[in-house]
Protein backbone atom coordinates (compact mmCIF):
# COMPACT_ATOMS: atom_id res chain seq x y z
CA UNK A 1 0.00 0.00 0.00
CA UNK A 2 2.63 2.23 -0.66
CA UNK A 3 0.37 4.94 -1.88
CA UNK A 4 -2.25 4.55 0.62
CA UNK A 5 -0.74 7.14 2.97
CA UNK A 6 -0.74 9.95 0.24
CA UNK A 7 -3.66 9.34 -1.32
CA UNK A 8 -5.55 10.30 2.27
CA UNK A 9 -3.69 13.54 2.31
CA UNK A 10 -4.65 14.02 -0.92
CA UNK A 11 -8.29 13.39 -0.45
CA UNK A 12 -8.24 15.18 2.88
CA UNK A 13 -6.29 18.23 1.58
CA UNK A 14 -8.78 18.15 -1.76
CA UNK A 15 -12.11 18.76 -0.02
CA UNK A 16 -10.63 20.67 2.69
CA UNK A 17 -8.84 23.61 0.57
CA UNK A 18 -10.41 22.95 -2.84
CA UNK A 19 -14.36 21.99 -2.63
CA UNK A 20 -16.49 23.25 -5.95
CA UNK A 21 -18.82 24.61 -3.63
CA UNK A 22 -18.59 24.83 0.30
CA UNK A 23 -20.70 21.91 0.78
CA UNK A 24 -18.02 19.93 -0.47
CA UNK A 25 -16.07 20.22 2.14
CA UNK A 26 -18.26 18.95 4.90
CA UNK A 27 -20.99 15.97 5.19
CA UNK A 28 -24.11 17.14 5.03
CA UNK A 29 -25.71 15.04 8.08
CA UNK A 30 -24.36 17.96 10.46
CA UNK A 31 -21.88 20.24 8.00
CA UNK A 32 -19.48 19.89 10.43
CA UNK A 33 -17.48 16.34 9.94
CA UNK A 34 -15.00 16.88 6.89
CA UNK A 35 -16.06 15.45 3.64
CA UNK A 36 -12.77 13.37 3.84
CA UNK A 37 -14.72 11.00 6.12
CA UNK A 38 -16.29 9.74 3.54
CA UNK A 39 -14.08 8.07 1.33
CA UNK A 40 -11.45 7.08 4.20
CA UNK A 41 -14.40 5.08 5.59
CA UNK A 42 -15.46 3.80 1.77
CA UNK A 43 -11.62 2.40 1.82
CA UNK A 44 -11.17 1.16 5.24
CA UNK A 45 -13.97 -0.65 4.59
CA UNK A 46 -13.51 -2.11 1.72
CA UNK A 47 -9.66 -3.31 2.83
CA UNK A 48 -11.50 -5.08 6.04
CA UNK A 49 -13.38 -7.12 3.68
CA UNK A 50 -12.31 -10.60 4.30
CA UNK A 51 -13.72 -12.51 1.45
CA UNK A 52 -12.52 -10.60 -1.73
CA UNK A 53 -11.67 -12.59 -4.76
CA UNK A 54 -7.65 -12.52 -4.87
CA UNK A 55 -7.70 -11.59 -8.51
CA UNK A 56 -9.32 -7.87 -7.45
CA UNK A 57 -6.37 -5.46 -7.24
CA UNK A 58 -6.76 -4.55 -3.50
CA UNK A 59 -4.74 -1.51 -3.06
CA UNK A 60 -5.85 0.52 -6.45
CA UNK A 61 -9.39 -0.22 -5.48
CA UNK A 62 -9.08 1.24 -2.27
CA UNK A 63 -6.92 4.16 -4.04
CA UNK A 64 -10.15 4.40 -6.09
CA UNK A 65 -12.28 4.65 -3.27
CA UNK A 66 -10.11 7.19 -1.20
CA UNK A 67 -10.01 9.31 -4.51
CA UNK A 68 -13.36 8.55 -5.94
CA UNK A 69 -15.04 11.89 -5.34
CA UNK A 70 -11.81 14.53 -5.59
CA UNK A 71 -12.45 14.48 -9.07
CA UNK A 72 -16.53 15.23 -8.71
CA UNK A 73 -16.19 17.32 -5.94
CA UNK A 74 -12.93 19.46 -5.83
CA UNK A 75 -10.94 21.47 -8.13
CA UNK A 76 -7.88 19.68 -7.52
CA UNK A 77 -6.29 16.98 -10.08
CA UNK A 78 -5.26 13.35 -9.50
CA UNK A 79 -2.08 13.41 -9.22
CA UNK A 80 0.27 12.13 -11.96
CA UNK A 81 1.75 9.30 -8.73
CA UNK A 82 -1.76 7.61 -8.54
CA UNK A 83 -1.48 4.32 -10.69
CA UNK A 84 -3.91 4.39 -13.50
CA UNK A 85 -6.02 1.54 -13.04
CA UNK A 86 -6.83 3.67 -9.71
CA UNK A 87 -7.67 6.52 -12.50
CA UNK A 88 -9.53 4.59 -14.43
CA UNK A 89 -11.75 2.96 -11.56
CA UNK A 90 -12.25 7.20 -10.00
CA UNK A 91 -13.11 7.92 -14.14
CA UNK A 92 -16.07 5.05 -14.10
CA UNK A 93 -17.03 5.87 -10.70
CA UNK A 94 -17.79 9.54 -11.42
CA UNK A 95 -20.74 10.35 -13.10
CA UNK A 96 -21.13 14.06 -14.60
CA UNK A 97 -24.46 15.95 -14.14
CA UNK A 98 -26.43 17.24 -17.21
CA UNK A 99 -28.54 20.08 -17.69
CA UNK A 100 -31.79 17.65 -17.43
CA UNK A 101 -30.37 14.68 -14.95
CA UNK A 102 -28.29 14.82 -11.48
CA UNK A 103 -25.44 12.51 -11.19
CA UNK A 104 -27.30 10.22 -9.31
CA UNK A 105 -30.17 9.95 -12.13
CA UNK A 106 -27.48 9.48 -14.23
CA UNK A 107 -25.52 6.80 -12.71
CA UNK A 108 -28.76 4.83 -11.32
CA UNK A 109 -29.31 4.36 -15.00
CA UNK A 110 -25.53 3.79 -15.95
CA UNK A 111 -24.36 2.02 -13.32
CA UNK A 112 -25.12 -1.44 -14.79
CA UNK A 113 -23.43 -0.97 -18.20
CA UNK A 114 -19.98 0.23 -15.91
CA UNK A 115 -17.83 -3.00 -14.73
CA UNK A 116 -18.37 -5.44 -11.63
CA UNK A 117 -16.15 -3.78 -9.78
CA UNK A 118 -16.87 -0.36 -10.41
CA UNK A 119 -20.86 -1.76 -9.11
CA UNK A 120 -18.43 -3.06 -6.22
CA UNK A 121 -16.46 -0.13 -5.44
CA UNK A 122 -20.18 1.69 -5.96
CA UNK A 123 -21.87 0.43 -3.28
CA UNK A 124 -19.31 1.18 -0.40
CA UNK A 125 -19.77 4.81 -1.60
CA UNK A 126 -23.47 4.93 -1.46
CA UNK A 127 -23.65 2.47 1.80
CA UNK A 128 -21.49 4.96 3.68
CA UNK A 129 -24.14 7.55 1.98
CA UNK A 130 -26.88 5.62 3.88
CA UNK A 131 -24.90 5.24 7.20
CA UNK A 132 -24.87 9.08 7.59
CA UNK A 133 -28.17 9.90 5.22
CA UNK A 134 -29.87 11.93 8.21
CA UNK A 135 -29.94 14.54 5.64
CA UNK A 136 -32.15 12.91 2.80
CA UNK A 137 -35.92 13.46 2.76
CA UNK A 138 -37.82 10.17 2.93
CA UNK A 139 -38.78 10.36 -0.42
CA UNK A 140 -34.83 10.46 -1.58
CA UNK A 141 -34.55 8.00 1.12
CA UNK A 142 -36.95 5.73 0.15
CA UNK A 143 -37.57 5.91 -4.03
CA UNK A 144 -34.12 7.07 -5.14
CA UNK A 145 -31.30 5.52 -2.11
CA UNK A 146 -32.54 2.10 -0.26
CA UNK A 147 -34.29 0.88 -4.09
CA UNK A 148 -30.64 1.74 -5.55
CA UNK A 149 -28.24 0.09 -2.75
CA UNK A 150 -30.39 -2.95 -2.53
CA UNK A 151 -30.00 -3.39 -6.28
CA UNK A 152 -26.08 -2.96 -5.59
CA UNK A 153 -26.37 -5.23 -3.40
CA UNK A 154 -27.74 -7.86 -5.30
CA UNK A 155 -25.40 -7.62 -8.17
CA UNK A 156 -22.49 -7.48 -5.77
CA UNK A 157 -23.38 -10.39 -3.98
CA UNK A 158 -24.25 -12.17 -7.68
CA UNK A 159 -20.80 -11.29 -8.64
CA UNK A 160 -18.33 -11.51 -5.75
CA UNK A 161 -20.46 -13.53 -2.85
CA UNK A 162 -21.82 -12.86 0.62
CA UNK A 163 -19.19 -9.98 1.31
CA UNK A 164 -19.14 -7.92 4.78
CA UNK A 165 -20.70 -4.70 2.91
CA UNK A 166 -23.36 -6.80 1.22
CA UNK A 167 -24.76 -7.25 4.74
CA UNK A 168 -24.24 -3.81 6.07
CA UNK A 169 -26.28 -2.82 2.92
CA UNK A 170 -28.97 -4.69 3.08
CA UNK A 171 -29.16 -3.92 7.21
CA UNK A 172 -29.65 0.20 6.84
CA UNK A 173 -30.94 -0.01 3.12
CA UNK A 174 -34.64 -0.23 4.61
CA UNK A 175 -37.35 2.42 4.15
CA UNK A 176 -38.31 5.17 6.82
Amino acid sequence: MKFFNKAIHLSIEAHTRYPKKLENEFRKWDNQTPYSVHPIWCAMAFLQETKLPKIINRENCALALLLHDVKEDTTMTLSNWVPKEAVNLVDLMTFEKSEKFSSTEIETREILIRSGIVRLLKLYDKTSNLLDGSWMTDEKWNNQYVPYVLKLADDVEKNYGQLNIVRIARTIAVPR
